[in-house]
């Protein structure tokens, strides 16, 4: 018999519909996750970082696996999250025993109850009479002493923090300062919301018409959340912004009116990667002639800076025409950096 044009396109839908008809899309949405629940130390994450500075797992010797759990992109994000929170913390160790940095309180005369953020400094930053280098990277959840959290995790710590260039600076005589750009708030439990309790008055209905619609909301919220449930409700914050520090751009007009501005260096070095580039635009804005009179270099790398948008005077941009290195890199390497600023 002949087939009518069509048909077989028709039989293929059929069967297919008749195929997803028998998934239980419900059982699909209802797998649980893991708690998020992580580990808060490398050791007990099994991770360790190698005399390469690659970070391992302390059995197996692989390089650190995102996912974990196959179909489970949250908790994988969250895990890497976690240790990522882990990795900051070890930088700033590294910050303070290797490289000999102190750690400078923000604002300077923040009292005990306000949120603060902080600063390095070398020990030569405020005395050095020569040369000064400030760092400032990128935004987002790098911190003071990282360029790229996921090159430290996934490749090693030289190319993913600030180490190895405060290392060839004090050996070639700068003293440092590594900035904090992206430390802008303290993050806090919102309190829960009180449940308003009507009185009879405040509603026509009666209440016993009252407690059926409540119930049956609920039980509609419920059924809800049951079919597209997240198990795991993360709690709400809120950002208390820290004082005269609540953005990048306010924060490195702070670091310059209260300790470059006051360092004995000479000739000032920047480099600033990334979101710092605007930043760093941005203090030009602000702080135009004490900028061109100690600033002498600035690298920037990869920046994001656009001098049409952020109003820059035409006599900032021929000075940073005739100031500025640029470079599309990633992240900036120690020879590229000490070689623009010899």
């Amino acid at each position: 018999m002949a087939q009518i044009p069509g048909q077989e396109d028709k039989e293929k839908t059929t069967a297919l519909k008749d195929l997803l008809s028998r998934i239980d899309l419900d059982e699909l949405m209802k797998k649980d996750e893991p708690p998020l629940t992580f580990p808060k130390t490398l050791e007990e994450f099994e991770y360790t970082f190698n005399e390469q500075g690659q970070l391992r797992h302390t059995t197996t010797g692989e390089a650190f696996v995102f996912n974990a759990r196959e179909d489970l992109h949250r908790w994988n994000q969250k895990r890497y999250e976690a240790l990522g929170e882990i990795v900051t913390q070890y930088v700033y160790e590294l910050l303070e025993k290797k490289c000999n940095m102190t750690k400078v309180i923000l604002p300077v005369d923040v009292t005990e109850e306000e949120p603060r953020s902080f600063i390095y400094l070398s020990a030569d930053a405020m005395s050095n009479p020569a040369k000064l280098l400030v760092l400032i990277q990128g935004d987002g959840v790098v911190r003071a002493g990282q360029w790229a959290r996921r090159l430290i995790i996934n490749q090693d710590l030289d190319s993913g923090t600030q180490i190895p260039f405060i290392t060839r600076a004090k050996e070639e005589g700068y003293g440092v300062m590594v900035l904090n750009p992206n430390e802008n708030h303290l993050e806090v439990e919102r309190p829960a919301k009180p449940t308003p309790l009507l009185s009879p008055e405040a509603s026509d209905e009666p209440a016993e018409k009252r407690e059926r619609k409540d119930d049956r909301e609920s039980k509609k919220k419920r059924d809800f959340y049951e079919k597209y449930r997240n198990p795991q409700k993360e709690s709400e914050t809120e950002q208390i912004p820290i004082r005269e520090n609540g953005s990048p751009e306010e924060h490195l007009l702070y670091v310059w009116d209260h300790f470059v501005s006051n360092a004995a260096a000479r000739n000032v070095f920047i480099v600033a990667h990334s979101y710092g580039g605007l930043s760093l635009v941005e203090l030009m804005c602000q702080r135009e002639a004490q900028v061109k009179d100690r600033v002498c270099a600035v690298a920037m790398t990869d920046s994001v800076h656009n001098i049409w948008h952020q109003d820059a005077s035409k006599s900032i941009q021929e000075w940073l025409q005739q100031s500025t290195g640029y470079g599309s890199t990633t992240c900036p390497t120690t020879s590229q950096l000490f070689g623009g600023f010899s």
